[in-house]
């Protein structure tokens, strides 16, 4: 039962992901910063912080399964914590 959860939880994170690499450059135009509470491969609401998106993914979505991007240039994959970080050079 949690292992089929957790593989449900890795898909949704996977096509949320997915879905947002695809509609970033279209995001970047208007919510640059901005971080996406995403959900079945949409974004549902953008958040000024991301723990104001945690927030209420885990109010909408009590089975967790969301994913959280910033809108940035360079988006980063880590999982359920899906937070796109900024590409900052050395």
């Amino acid at each position: 039962m949690a292992e089929t959860r957790a593989n449900e939880r890795e898909g949704e994170v996977r096509r949320n992901y997915d879905a947002f690499v695809e509609k970033l450059p279209q995001l970047l135009a208007t919510h640059r910063g901005k971080f996406a509470l995403m959900h079945d491969a949409r974004v549902v609401e953008f958040f000024d912080t991301p723990g104001d998106a945690f927030r209420a993914g885990q109010r909408l979505y009590k089975d967790q399964n969301f994913s959280i991007q910033e809108v940035t240039e360079a988006p980063v994959d880590l999982g359920f914590f899906s937070y796109a970080l900024r590409h900052r050079p050395l």
